[in-house]
């Protein structure tokens, strides 16, 4: 099993969930949130499976820096086989959709994409709500290779595992991947930055803070156990970790 982190960027996100790439220039200087925006490419002997999408960021060249990432490692977007989202936040989504002149298409075209399914009534639930971007969300539902959710846990392979967590939101899942002996749990944002295994806080910015704070004690007694590799979407440093 590979691990490919997929950095977007150091990113500050504002009150209305917008994202400015953050520089050695603006960083002290623009406010709001700063994050990493960071899914992961887990290859396998049988799969090469996307945790989340991001949020399709261009480099100056107008180029995808998910796709500079995956060239520099010999991999075609269309390799893709599975796309594993956790929830449906617009920095964890954007990047699934290409809009292009003719409209609309799979970034990972041969991906079979997972989604649960309350998870999107949650979101259609909150029009209106920043952190989702409504226009890519029903473009994404519309795309040919979606895997609708229902349970609230279950193996979607012998080597991948998933369960509805909530927390961040309501029906945001986890996921855990195993293979030889090894495995990786991708916690995604109830687990997002390795400073919140440190500081035992609940969150005012997730739906349930509590919830979010109960599960990572529980998952960090788990990874000491089992030695797993943490992944981290939003830390600005680091991006698997060993607890």
């Amino acid at each position: 099993m590979k691990i490919i982190p997929l950095k977007e960027g150091n990113f500050s996100a504002s009150k209305t969930k917008d994202f400015t790439l953050l520089t050695e220039e603006n960083f002290e200087t623009v406010k709001g949130i700063k994050m990493s925006v960071q899914p992961f490419l887990i290859t396998t002997k049988n799969d090469y499976i996307l945790l989340d999408a991001g949020i399709g960021w261009k480099n100056e060249d107008g180029a995808s820096v998910i796709s500079g990432i995956l060239e520099r490692e010999n991999i075609n977007p269309g390799q893709i086989t599975k796309l594993l989202f956790s929830h449906l936040h617009k920095d964890h989504i954007d990047g699934a959709v290409q809009v292009t002149d003719h409209g609309f298409e799979a970034t990972f075209p041969n991906a079979k994409m997972y989604i649960q399914r309350r998870e999107l009534d949650f979101a259609m639930e909150n029009k209106g709500n920043p952190s989702f971007d409504f226009d890519i969300l029903e473009k994404l539902i519309q795309l040919p290779n979606i895997v609708w959710m229902e349970e609230d846990k279950g193996q979607i392979t012998d080597e991948i595992s998933y369960e509805v967590a909530g927390g961040h939101t309501p029906f945001m899942q986890v996921f855990w991947i195993r293979e030889n002996g090894e495995t990786v749990f991708y916690g995604a944002d109830d687990l997002p930055q390795a400073s919140y295994l440190k500081y035992h806080l609940a969150y005012k910015s997730d739906f349930d803070g509590r919830k979010a704070m109960e599960l990572r004690l529980k998952w960090e007694k788990e990874a000491i156990e089992n030695r797993w590799k943490i992944l981290l979407y939003h830390d600005l440093e680091k991006a698997v970790i060993e607890v």
